[in-house]
């Protein structure tokens, strides 16, 4: 497929919306994890979260098929992703790890970003990769024009968070919406799921954002009464 083509431009159209579809969740995680950050690094913690995501997104849809056929990881990939979200809620505002240097916040919060969009972009890349029709240059240049849209949709979500602090935990029962998702869908248990448990389809995400939402509310009640005089 020849650059400037036809076919390139509706490719290319193709995986800027399908970007646009699957990054909604990837904002949310990017605007939770900078949320905390020093305003001056706000911006490029966001910056370098999406350029790590998108990396890691070009690297994954060479292996995306390969990936989804092993056994567990998408279980292992769920739990991860329910600590995550736990993480993301239960992020104390204040006390001694605000005494850390600033650029190590910045690097946690983009280890952050790339670690949750590791987990969340193995089902999405398939359907990039299909509209790249096996071209790198589509594929790159399609996840490079996606770019400005994840970081303003970050940033308008981020500033949604500073008025509205309940949407953390919005955010971050949206994480586990997402791991029971992804549990139920690991090659492992998927069978036994379609033929005798159809309802985790609709269970499993339900419990996901139940346990994100409790034990992120739970360890910041500890933490405050563990730093109350």
């Amino acid at each position: 497929m020849e650059f400037g083509s036809p076919q390139f431009w509706v490719a290319s159209f193709e995986i800027i919306v399908i970007n646009i579809l699957l990054s909604g969740d990837n904002a949310v995680v990017i605007a939770l994890a900078c949320r905390n950050l020093p305003a001056q690094q706000k911006w490029w913690g966001i910056f370098w979260g999406v350029i790590g995501a998108v990396v890691l997104r070009i690297v994954l849809t060479f292996f995306a098929v390969q990936l989804l056929a092993l056994p567990y990881l998408q279980i292992v990939g769920a739990l991860l992703l329910l600590w995550i979200g736990i993480k993301l809620i239960a992020e104390d505002e204040g006390g001694d790890e605000h005494e850390v240097a600033a650029s190590d916040r910045l690097f946690s919060a983009v280890k952050t970003v790339i670690l949750a969009d590791l987990v969340m972009s193995i089902d999405n890349v398939i359907g990039v990769a299909g509209a790249a029709k096996g071209s790198l240059l589509l594929l790159v240049f399609g996840l490079v024009v996606s770019i400005p849209l994840v970081v303003l949709g970050a940033q308008v979500i981020m500033k949604l968070v500073e008025k509205m602090p309940w949407l953390v935990i919005a955010g971050g029962g949206l994480l586990g919406y997402i791991a029971g998702e992804i549990a139920i869908e690991d090659v492992t248990v998927k069978p036994w799921v379609a033929a005798n448990a159809p309802w985790l389809h609709y269970g499993a995400p339900i419990a996901g954002v139940i346990i994100v939402v409790a034990a992120g509310l739970w360890l910041t009640r500890r933490q405050k009464r563990a730093v109350a005089p």
